[in-house]
């Protein structure tokens, strides 16, 4: 059906106790978790499957989120837990923003603002195409 989304958008999170949570940004009841990122999206992707099972049995009708693709997001912390070769303080002075609010975002201890999220994300980026590029 033409009114079936086409894309979920999970929030990966990583909790203070070394767990990830993952949890869909859209309204439906889906949330995953483990002790390991790989982990948590297995059974985010487990729970996808199981509560559209649900849903189908209780309304006879396909879950909205049937066949959906999925797009992670992570939270800075969580990017941070997820990648820990990459040093907080040392992508802050690359990225010319202050070291202790980088290691702030780092331990979830603050929040960054859409722009310093774009700011960072287009980092990355670059890093990635810095890194990709190398020949060794």
């Amino acid at each position: 059906s033409s009114d079936l989304i086409m894309k979920l958008t999970a929030i990966i999170e990583a909790n203070n106790t070394g767990y990830y949570s993952i949890y869909t940004q859209e309204d439906y009841p889906i949330l995953g978790f483990g002790p390991t990122l790989a982990e948590a999206k297995a059974d985010y992707e487990e729970v996808i499957k199981e509560q559209a099972e649900h849903y189908a049995r209780q309304t006879g009708e396909a879950a909205p989120w049937e066949g959906a693709t999925v797009e992670y997001h992570y939270t800075l912390s969580a990017l941070f837990a997820a990648f820990p070769f990459l040093n907080a303080s040392a992508l802050a002075r690359a990225m010319g923003i202050n070291a202790s609010l980088m290691r702030r975002y780092k331990k979830g201890l603050a929040s960054a603002s859409e722009k310093q999220v774009a700011l960072i994300q287009g980092h990355l980026r670059q890093l990635a195409a810095d890194l990709a590029a190398v020949q060794l």
